[in-house]
C-alpha cells in the first residue's frame, strides 16, 4: 500500500511544470549574471566552490540548488542572495525585494553584453571611489 499524499494526483504534473519552470528561470538568471560578469562556468564554479558540472546543470535547469549553493553562487557573482532565493522559490516573491544594480543590469534584455559591461564598469568605479 502506497503512502497517501496531500497533493491530488492531477495536481502533480502542474507542480512539476512549475518547479521545472522555476529551475529554468534560476539557471537562466545565474547564466546571465555569470556572462555579464564575464566569467566562465569553470571560473564561477571555482569561486563558488562547486563543481563546474553541477553549475552547468543548475544553469540548464536540470538541478535544484540548495540555499547554501545559491548563497555561494551569489557571493561569487557579487549579487544579492535574496534575489536568487526569490527566483528559486525559497523566499516569497515580494514587491519589496531589493534588486541590486549588478542584477538589474545583468537582466536587462534591452542591453547588449557590451553595454552591460560598460555600465558595470562605471558602477564599479563609482563604488570603488566611495569606499
Amino acid at each position: 500500500m502506497k503512502p497517501s499524499s496531500s497533493t491530488a494526483p492531477e495536481a502533480r504534473p502542474a507542480l512539476r511544470d512549475e518547479l521545472g519552470s522555476r529551475l529554468a528561470e534560476v539557471g537562466e538568471f545565474i547564466r546571465n549574471q555569470r556572462e555579464t560578469a564575464r566569467m566562465s562556468v569553470r571560473g564561477l564554479a571555482d569561486v563558488a566552490s562547486v563543481s563546474n558540472t553541477y553549475l552547468s546543470q543548475i544553469e540548464r535547469g536540470l538541478r535544484r540548488p540548495s540555499a547554501e549553493i545559491l548563497q555561494q553562487i551569489a557571493k561569487a557573482l557579487k549579487i544579492s542572495v535574496e534575489s536568487l532565493y526569490v527566483r528559486a522559490g525559497i523566499l516569497p516573491d515580494d514587491l519589496n525585494t531589493v534588486v541590486g544594480v549588478r542584477e538589474a543590469i545583468g537582466t536587462d534584455q534591452l542591453l547588449t553584453p557590451e553595454q552591460k559591461q560598460a555600465l558595470l564598469n562605471v558602477y564599479e568605479s563609482f563604488v570603488a571611489q566611495s569606499r
